[in-house]
């Protein structure tokens, strides 16, 4: 019982960012079956995540909201409360990448990385950060890092995704420091190379060039990242705050 309470999620509500594919999807699965009950903020349909949810008996919706634009994060929010009374857990799991040179890629494609990647992560935070300080609630904001934020990748170029990453681990750090005093712990994880849905339209030879470089010799699976996740947002993690979880098959011990 001791166990169940430390590590379960009965009576939370988790809101997942970016929610209808690949990692976000198996993560909001992940939530439910520990006991919450899991909203998808995402731009577009979600409905497959929450229909994956509610048929095995958990508690899920969808609200259509853009992270980038702080008017409609407010608006899913203010519904959150309405519908849900509360949030105690954020995976802000929302964003892009984007593999192109430094010398061919437009600002205008910086500046959306950026604008997705950090500016959407932190108008999620700070949005959750507001109700959690207002209600008191003991709350726990995951950030959807990369290990791009600590290495350079290769073979591809990916100056702008790396840098954001970077951005957020210590956006991340800051905040955690920032709201220690009201009881709200915020950590990133950071996944190394996953395969997901998006993964399949990678080109085959910048995977025959990562493999040499993942001690496993194989990429994740996101619900291999599930387990880390889970520790960051339950009550057994109430000591950790600030950092930086990194799930990679040991790629950056290299």
């Amino acid at each position: 019982m001791y166990l169940e309470k430390l590590f379960g999620l009965v009576g939370k509500v988790a809101v997942v960012t970016g929610g209808g594919q690949g990692i976000g999807q198996v993560v909001a699965q992940g939530l439910a079956k520990a006991g919450a009950e899991v909203v998808i903020l995402n731009r577009s349909n979600a409905h497959e995540t929450v229909k994956s949810i509610t048929e095995q008996g958990g508690k899920a919706w969808f609200f259509s909201t853009d992270v980038t634009k702080e008017a409609s994060v407010d608006a899913a929010f203010a519904e959150i409360l309405r519908r849900s009374g509360r949030v105690d857990i954020i995976f802000n799991n929302a964003g892009i990448c984007m593999h192109q040179s430094t010398l061919e890629a437009t600002i205008a494609q910086f500046r959306e990385v950026f604008d997705v990647n950090v500016t959407g992560e932190f108008i999620v935070a700070r949005a959750a950060g507001k109700i959690m300080i207002e209600r008191g609630i003991h709350g726990s904001i995951i950030n959807m890092a990369s290990m791009s934020g600590s290495i350079v990748n290769v073979p591809q170029w990916q100056a702008s995704y790396n840098a954001s990453k970077a951005a957020v681990i210590h956006l991340t750090r800051s905040l955690a420091v920032e709201w220690a005093p009201h009881h709200i712990r915020v950590n990133s994880i950071s996944p190394g190379y996953i395969a997901t849905p998006m993964s399949v339209d990678t080109p085959q030879e910048l995977k025959d060039a990562w493999m040499p470089h993942i001690p496993m010799h194989r990429m994740g699976n996101p619900e291999e990242l599930v387990p880390a996740i889970l520790y960051l947002a339950c009550d057994a993690s109430g000591y950790t705050s600030g950092s930086d979880v990194i799930v990679d098959g040991a790629y950056t011990s290299m």
